[in-house]
């Protein structure tokens, strides 16, 4: 098979109407240009120079080659800047894959209003918690929430200063009294989630002082962290969620921040990927309007500033 660099000399050299000259233009050595003549021709079975010590010129079967040659050079840039160009643009299929509860209710308006603004961009979306759906599934990057356990993968800050906030519906609150101290959570109808086959029933806060937690029961749990936003927005109990899936609805009064002065659990939300290569122009743009939106969701919660700092 002919090589690029050896079709990219012999055009050269019948354009400078010298061998080294050629070699000269391409950075490469007079010993190393006349190899790669004498390679294409030997390929060829065909003689396409004719040298002498002064002067250089096309045989009859170097002249017909030529136009071939130049050809095959320009369909192969074209390829080059098409590649090239596509890299640049918001097209394609970006295959993305989000927690329950982030992506029903915040990231699917928001892809919405990203695919307005690229309407070349096709979006395959899927939704789990479990972070193994990175490897099972057909996805590029996910986003998830905690730090990732798998060292290798790429992870990069979407919203590094989020947080859990114990939160209720007034319903049940006007039901059952608001708890004044965290110790009182044992008296409550905590909701809880399940990762896999364990149950998230310990929830652990800072004081200001010192790490305190504790054990909490209740009388449901689910798999599905929107399943227990839902629970909690229709007054079943208290829930400890991150505050960018319950932002919408504490600021829509729908649920109220319980103890606020308590700094509870970070839940950083990260992007992750297997290899830099992924992250592509869709993607990269995407993480920053998340990052973006994120921030913005985060400063409506005044205590997330202190924590940050």
């Amino acid at each position: 098979m002919l090589r690029f660099d050896d079709l990219q000399l012999f055009v050269r050299a019948a354009d400078l109407g010298s061998l080294s000259a050629a070699a000269r233009v391409m950075d490469m050595s007079a010993a190393v240009a006349s190899a790669a003549l004498k390679r294409i021709e030997l390929q060829l079975g065909a003689r396409l120079l004719a040298r002498s010590t002064r002067s250089l010129r096309l045989t009859a079967e170097g002249e017909g080659f030529l136009e071939y040659a130049r050809a095959a050079l320009g369909n192969l840039e074209e390829g080059r800047r098409l590649l090239a160009s596509g890299q640049d643009q918001v097209s394609g299929i970006l295959q993305l894959s989000a927690p329950s509860d982030f992506g029903r209710n915040l990231l699917l308006p928001w892809l919405d209003e990203f695919q307005r603004e690229h309407p070349k961009l096709a979006v395959r979306l899927l939704l789990g918690d479990r972070i193994a759906d990175l490897f099972r599934q057909p996805v590029d990057v996910a986003l998830r929430y905690g730090e990732p356990e798998d060292s290798s993968l790429v992870a990069l800050p979407i919203a590094p200063h989020n947080r859990r906030v114990l939160c209720a519906s007034p319903d049940y609150l006007a039901r059952h009294g608001e708890p004044q101290q965290l110790e009182q959570l044992t008296q409550h109808n905590c909701l809880l989630y399940m990762l896999g086959s364990r149950v998230h029933d310990y929830w652990s806060f800072h004081d200001g002082k010192r790490e305190v937690g504790l054990t909490v029961s209740g009388d449901r749990f689910s798999d599905d962290a929107d399943v227990v936003r839902l629970w909690a927005v229709a007054g079943a109990g208290i829930a400890y969620k991150s505050w960018l899936d319950v932002a919408a609805d504490v600021l829509a009064g729908r649920l109220k921040v319980l103890l606020p002065e308590l700094l509870c659990e970070r839940a950083p939300l990260n992007l992750l990927c297997a290899h830099r290569a992924q992250l592509s122009k869709p993607v990269n743009l995407l993480r920053e309007m998340l990052a973006s939106r994120c921030a913005e969701l985060g400063s409506r919660f005044p205590a997330f500033a202190k924590a940050a700092h």
